[in-house]
């Protein structure tokens, strides 16, 4: 066991290229073959230490799991699974979490789970508990998951740094969002930030992604942290922390700015994987560069179209959308879509079809609007959908009524054409000082148009008020529709008490902001 224990340890160390090489000599040495030999004779006479250590040290130098070698000592764990302490139990799990699931693991894992059910009041380590959850994943019954997570408060003024990082990966592991111990690790790493290694950062976002654990304060400290440590990191490592980021919604500003700098510099870096990430970053977050943005858009363009060749339909039509999103017409790609669009020669994948059938139409609806060309209509055909509100829009309606006196001074659930909807419009007078009746304004292109648009949180860049690309799209394309666009958090406004609704509305409605000029896209550009 010692034997096997030091192999890996200093196994485990090596770059993954020594790692194939070493593991080749390893196997071939005919002192490996005598002790895995000598391992399968004595399995059932091992301590129980012994016994865990080396199925944990066999397993990670790679010996395959369908062995007579593995599966004999995975079977002795079975039968000796009562007799396993808290430390043992904690090593079995290390190596099961990362074992296939066949008839014999599943079973130790299905025992090993009623186990921990009889022990865990007693386990006081968290490193032991973290092993634990790691290995009973996702699929552990919901009172176990609960049982685990009151072990880990019971515990949780002992919490050290590494502990708070890879309790995230178990929490993520188990897809069990404990909110007390989440708030308490984030805290833990901001205040060590310098000490988390980059591949960590990553893995903790990842983990924030799949417990849908939001919080801005943790994710600031770690983009503020890589933002002024940026000359250690390559381009690489960047483009990996801003994917994650714009999975979560989360625009990190600055190091955005810094990465758009990067790549200005060296625009060889954008081949076609790391420009759809770009792209698809940049377009979530709605993010714009502060300087040299028509150069970065010619490059991100000019990128593009080098990699046409080689590009599916389905990633051109995404890498369209993207810069469709962010205002940016690129018009050889464009018309490399919408020519293959028309002979019906576009190969989309099937199990997104709804989805690309509505980037499809929005890149339609961008070339449209988005086109120097375009003009505002004199007269725009609306239609009410219903007179009916949704049950977040009630208070708003109220809101409207007591503020305006009439709910015929504004219109509800308002459907324009490109398949845009707005949830109230309201009509002033050229000089904006004045709410006019809907039916007395039909006609009259004088009027100022306010359109109203209750978001949910998830459609504003996270812990601001900065909409995210298909909202900014659409507040864009109701600007040149001749709209002054509102946009309200919904959750916020629906917090409000009936009194302060009135009066946010009316300040909305009366304030200068209200007809400011839309956020500076890239459409002059074009």
């Amino acid at each position: 066991t010692n034997c096997l224990t030091m192999t890996w340890r200093l196994f485990k160390n090596l770059s993954e290229e020594q790692q194939r090489y070493e593991k080749q000599l390893i196997f071939e040495h005919p002192a490996f073959v005598k002790l895995c030999q000598q391992l399968l004779r004595d399995a059932r006479r091992m301590t129980r230490g012994d016994l865990v250590f080396s199925l944990h040290a066999v397993v990670h130098l790679g010996v395959p799991q369908n062995t007579l070698l593995v599966q004999t000592l995975v079977r002795v764990c079975q039968e000796k699974l009562n007799q396993l302490d808290n430390r043992c139990i904690s090593v079995l799990a290390t190596t099961l979490a990362g074992m296939d699931k066949d008839k014999n693991v599943s079973a130790l894992q299905a025992g090993l789970q009623l186990l921990v059910e009889q022990r865990i009041s007693s386990i006081r380590d968290i490193f032991i508990l973290q092993n634990l959850m790691k290995c009973l994943g996702k699929d552990a019954p919901v009172f176990l998951k609960k049982k685990l997570e009151m072990a880990v408060l019971r515990e949780i003024d002992g919490l050290t740094f590494p502990n708070a990082l890879r309790m995230f990966l178990a929490l993520a592991a188990m897809n069990y969002c404990s909110l007390p111990v989440l708030n308490a690790c984030s805290k833990k790493i901001q205040e060590n930030v310098h000490d988390v290694p980059f591949r960590q950062f990553i893995l903790i976002l990842e983990a924030c992604h799949t417990l849908q654990y939001r919080n801005v304060k943790l994710f600031t400290a770690l983009a503020d942290y890589v933002n002024s440590t940026s000359y250690l990191w390559d381009k690489r490592q960047i483009i990996l922390f801003v994917s994650a980021c714009g999975t979560l919604g989360f625009q990190p500003r600055e190091l955005l700015d810094i990465f758009t700098e990067k790549v200005t510099e060296d625009p060889e870096f954008l081949n076609l994987k790391n420009l759809l990430i770009v792209l698809r970053v940049y377009s979530r977050l709605n993010y714009v560069p502060r300087v040299q943005k028509h150069l970065f858009f010619e490059i991100l363009h000019s990128c593009l179209n080098k990699c046409l060749p080689q590009i599916s339909d389905t990633e051109l039509l995404k890498a369209v959308y993207s810069l469709g999103v962010l205002g940016y017409l690129p018009h050889h790609a464009l018309d490399v879509l919408l020519q293959k669009d028309s002979k019906d020669e576009l190969t989309l994948s099937d199990d997104l079809k709804e989805q690309n059938t509505v980037m499809l139409r929005c890149v339609k609806t961008c070339m449209e609007l988005d086109s120097p060309s375009f003009t505002k209509p004199a007269f725009l055909l609306t239609e009410n959908l219903s007179s009916l509100v949704s049950l977040n829009l009630r208070k708003a309606r109220e809101a409207l009524i007591e503020l305006l006196g009439d709910e015929n001074m504004f219109r509800q659930n308002v459907q324009l054409p490109y398949k845009y909807h707005i949830d109230f419009e309201i009509r002033m007078d050229s000089d904006r000082k004045k709410v006019l009746p809907i039916a007395a304004t039909d006609d009259d292109s004088r009027v100022q148009r306010l359109a109203f648009l209750f978001a949910p949180m998830s459609a504003f860049c996270l812990g601001t008020t900065h909409p995210q690309g298909k909202l900014a799209m659409k507040k864009r394309h109701l600007n040149k529709l001749g709209y002054h666009v509102i946009l309200i958090q919904s959750k916020k406004f629906q917090e409000m008490t009936n009194e302060d609704a009135v009066e946010f509305l009316k300040g909305k409605i009366y304030s200068e902001d209200a007809f400011s000029f839309p956020e500076a896209t890239v459409q002059d550009n074009n």
